[in-house]
C-alpha cells in the first residue's frame, strides 16, 4: 500500500480521527444485529453528524475492526448527504486484513476503496506499527472521537497520548447503561 491522496481537505478544515475497541472488548463482540451494537453504531453516526455541523470535514480511520470500521462507515454513509465530507483511512502495514474473515476483508478493503486519502504509517508488520498509526491520528487531528470506557489497552494509550499533546478527546462508551 502506498500513499495515496485523491483530494485534498478544505483549507482550514477541521480533522477528526477515530480510536476505539475492536469487537472482541465490546460488549456485543462480534454480533453486529445485537441491539446494544446496532445502538453504538446509530449513535457513533449521530456524533459524526454533530462533528460534521461544528465544522469538522476531515475524518481519518485507522481501518481497525471495531470502532475504527463503523466510524468509516458511518462518515461514507454521511458523505452522500455531505459532498465535503472526507475520509482518510490509515493503514498501520499492508496485511492489516490479511488474517481476517473474507467478510471482513472486504469490508476493509471497501473502506480504503472509497477513501480519498489513504495514508500507511508502514509496510511491514513490526511490534511498534499500531503505535505509529495511532501516533499519526493524534498528530493529525483536532479532535479525537473515542469508542473509550476505561479499558486499558490501545484505545487508553491513544487517548493518554492525545492529552499529552493537547488535542481533546470526546468518548463514545460501546453502552449506555
Amino acid at each position: 500500500m502506498t500513499n495515496t491522496v485523491r483530494r485534498h481537505s478544505p483549507p482550514g478544515a477541521k480533522r477528526c480521527a477515530f480510536t476505539g475497541y475492536r469487537p472482541q472488548k465490546m460488549p456485543f463482540g462480534f454480533n453486529e444485529s445485537d441491539p446494544r451494537c446496532v445502538d453504538f453504531k446509530r449513535r457513533v453516526k449521530e456524533t459524526i453528524q454533530a462533528l460534521y455541523d461544528m465544522g469538522y470535514r476531515h475524518f481519518i480511520s485507522g481501518g481497525a475492526l471495531g470502532m475504527d470500521m463503523f466510524a468509516a462507515e458511518a462518515v461514507l454513509e454521511l458523505r452522500a448527504q455531505h459532498p465535503d465530507m472526507m475520509l482518510e483511512m490509515v493503514s498501520p502495514f499492508d496485511d492489516q486484513a490479511a488474517r481476517w474473515s473474507p467478510e471482513l476483508r472486504a469490508r476493509h478493503d471497501r473502506l480504503f476503496a472509497q477513501a480519498d486519502i489513504i495514508t500507511a504509517t508502514g509496510h511491514a508488520y513490526t511490534k511498534s506499527a499500531m503505535f505509529r498509526r495511532n501516533h499519526y491520528l493524534v498528530d493529525n487531528a483536532d479532535l479525537l472521537l473515542a469508542a473509550y470506557d476505561g479499558q486499558p489497552g490501545g484505545t487508553a494509550m491513544t487517548c493518554e497520548l492525545a492529552r499529552r499533546y493537547d488535542v481533546p478527546v470526546m468518548k463514545i462508551k460501546p453502552t449506555v447503561n
